[in-house]
């Protein structure tokens, strides 16, 4: 009844339980089963504290396990209301203190209690909000969801998604098991609520049945939906070169691809799906901004940005000090953050973004002359000029990055190392040679190079 057949059954289990109906049916079956298997069997609670009765919840689970002898655990979470709702954060609250309770029982496998009404309900609601075959796919038997859960090992499985809610209750009474019941779930302002006693009924009547079809439907979309993703993966690889997307090949596939294409890479990269809306002007601007346009559309999570006719997705990352537009040519107003150097091998500069290195090399600068000196970390104000190589011609950074192809939103998160008025570093170019010397021209001394590493790549 499970699901859980397997020659090779983990050593340790764990439930979700809330101490409803579903959960504690599966708390009985999985206790069978774990006995029978020889495996470790643990019960883990959420306290969201929404409730008067959430105490009253958690001693029902906990005298329940103890009266079985399965291991029990619980968190107490603060659901504070987020900009998708309260029920959006609960369910995210709860994803993550069950994922920590698991790494902290050393639990491999984690079971959920959703059944086949859940499933009818979920493809019901996700057809309603206008989602697409990803989101009509309804729920697997099992799956990984490092997203909620905050591990990519751990994976979660439900084995009661063939059985009715009604089979349930049926097994409850059979044998005399005690359940809770949350009193929000009558509460007709949340959409599943709404959903599960004005709609599903009416749905029971007229056609009877109803969940068994709407659930083999989404099976047929979870096949449609790997057919999808196999064909993103295909024009994934014909498209891009590493991290980035040639907008120029992408151009040349269907809108329907492109956008498939697109899906796959945010789900790839663990982002928000985004809406079809955002998607259709996001694809416009890419296909139609000038080629020296610095487009950047802003996502939630991310930035999506075209340069030199690539496609970029680059994390939202917080500013940072002195921050300012990268090609803003203007007067050379150094301030900054000054240090000494002490021979120590890395200095991280948390202000600036990341770590700047001092390497022992043949090439660079007289170790003992750059610990005497008064060090600034800045970024660029404009008119610094570096000269890379004794062969190369003294130019501006701006100049540097532009023939090195760096991006707008990279050099404007590359700071610049000074000593008193000389510039002796630019993060993403290199040193200036006029103060290196290689190792052993005067017979002693150690040369150190400098580089730059951002905490965020």
């Amino acid at each position: 009844m499970l699901g859980l057949r397997t020659q090779h059954p983990p050593t340790s289990v764990a439930i979700a339980c809330s101490g409803g109906l579903d959960s504690m049916v599966l708390l009985h079956l999985a206790h069978a089963w774990a006995a029978g298997q020889g495996v470790a069997l643990h019960a883990f609670h959420v306290h969201h504290g929404l409730s008067p009765n959430a105490n009253a919840w958690l001693a029902h689970v906990g005298e329940a396990c103890a009266r079985l002898g399965i291991g029990f655990d619980h968190r107490r979470v603060d659901v504070q209301p987020g900009k998708t709702g309260i029920e959006a954060e609960a369910r995210k609250q709860r994803y993550a203190a069950l994922g920590d309770m698991c790494r902290a029982h050393g639990v491999p496998l984690l079971l959920t209690a959703h059944h086949l009404d859940d499933q009818a309900e979920t493809v019901l609601l996700q057809l309603l909000r206008g989602s697409g075959p990803a989101g009509l796919s309804g729920m697997d038997t099992s799956n990984r969801a490092p997203g909620l859960l905050g591990d990519p090992d751990l994976v979660m499985a439900r084995p009661l998604l063939s059985l009715s809610r009604a089979a349930l209750e049926a097994c409850a009474r059979e044998v005399g098991l005690a359940w809770v019941e949350d009193e929000s779930n009558s509460d007709p302002r949340y959409a599943r609520n709404a959903l599960r006693h004005q709609v599903m009924p009416a749905l029971a009547a007229a056609f009877p049945g109803f969940q068994q079809r709407l659930a083999r439907g989404a099976a047929h979309v979870q096949s449609a939906q790997r057919m999808l993703d196999e064909l993103a993966q295909q024009d994934l690889a014909a498209c891009s070169d590493g991290d980035t997307v040639d907008l120029a090949r992408l151009e040349l596939l269907s809108r329907d691809r492109v956008d498939n294409l697109l899906r796959h890479l945010f789900a790839r990269r663990g982002y928000a799906m985004p809406s079809t809306a955002w998607l259709g002007e996001m694809v416009s601007q890419l296909f139609s901004a000038r080629e020296d346009a610095q487009l950047k559309v802003t996502h939630p999570a991310c930035h999506i940005r075209r340069h030199r006719g690539r496609l970029h997705i680059t994390p939202r990352l917080p500013d940072l000090a002195g921050m300012r537009d990268p090609d803003d040519e203007g007067v050379l107003d150094k301030h900054g953050e000054t240090f000494a150097w002490r021979g120590e091998a890395a200095l991280a500069f948390p202000a600036y973004g990341g770590v700047l290195h001092f390497d022992a090399a043949e090439q660079g600068f007289d170790a003992a002359w750059l610990r005497a000196q008064a060090l600034t970390i800045d970024f660029r104000k404009g008119g610094e000029r570096l000269k890379p190589a004794p062969n190369r011609p003294t130019r501006s950074l701006k100049a540097h990055y532009q023939s090195l192809g760096v991006p707008a939103w990279e050099r404007e998160r590359a700071p610049v190392v000074w000593a008193g008025a000389d510039l002796l570093f630019a993060a993403a170019i290199g040193m200036d040679c006029r103060r290196m010397a290689p190792a052993g021209v005067d017979g002693q001394g150690a040369r150190v190079a400098l580089r730059w590493v951002p905490a965020h790549p």
